[in-house]
């Protein structure tokens, strides 16, 4: 039997995926990425609305009207900086054309993870050194409470804008070598 014509589809093999190559690079991008989340976590925590509350009896706080919504404000602005550095991430890593592969996305993936858990604790740590209480309040004193992440899953929203942008490049290409041109 014949071998098919070359410009069949099925009648080439696959680009091989190269591991050992692109090792000492994807560590240099995951480091890389995850460095980031210190300047994400600065933004957040410039960003981010403190919450106003007014001192109660036995030291309690009460929130004042509508300022209970900041927590989620605070929430869903992590969210979104970390979906737009995710994307941002995504875009950056498939530029880097000669590594373009699995390596690399996983790399991508992890540092952004890395990074978004950078962001949150460097960030709530900025938030509060901006948001200090001096001294002790009186009963019926307001005060502003620094934001804060009461959720672990605003972390997941870098990983997933990376994942995300980065399938869809890799999706749109349609070259079995993702055009990494290594010979």
């Amino acid at each position: 039997m014949t071998a098919p014509p070359d410009y069949l589809p099925w009648s080439h093999k696959p680009a091989p995926v190269v591991v050992k190559r692109d090792l000492l690079p994807a560590v240099s991008v995951l480091s890389t990425i995850s460095l980031f989340g210190f300047a994400v976590g600065w933004l957040w925590s410039r960003l981010a609305p403190g919450q106003l509350v007014q001192v109660v009896e036995d030291g309690g706080l009460a929130p004042l009207r509508t300022e209970s919504y900041h927590r989620f404000d605070d929430l869903v602005l992590f969210l979104l900086l970390g979906l737009a550095a995710g994307v941002v991430t995504g875009v950056a890593v498939w530029l880097l054309r000669e590594r373009r592969g699995p390596v690399m996305m996983v790399a991508a993936v992890l540092g952004s993870g890395l990074a978004a858990w950078l962001a949150a604790q460097t960030g709530v740590s900025w938030a509060e050194a901006r948001f200090v209480v001096v001294g002790a309040p009186a009963l019926g004193d307001v005060v502003t409470l620094a934001p804060r992440l009461e959720s672990g899953w605003g972390i997941v929203a870098w990983p997933l804008g990376t994942a995300f942008a980065y399938g869809v490049a890799a999706a749109w290409n349609g070259r079995d070598d993702l055009g990494r041109r290594l010979g």
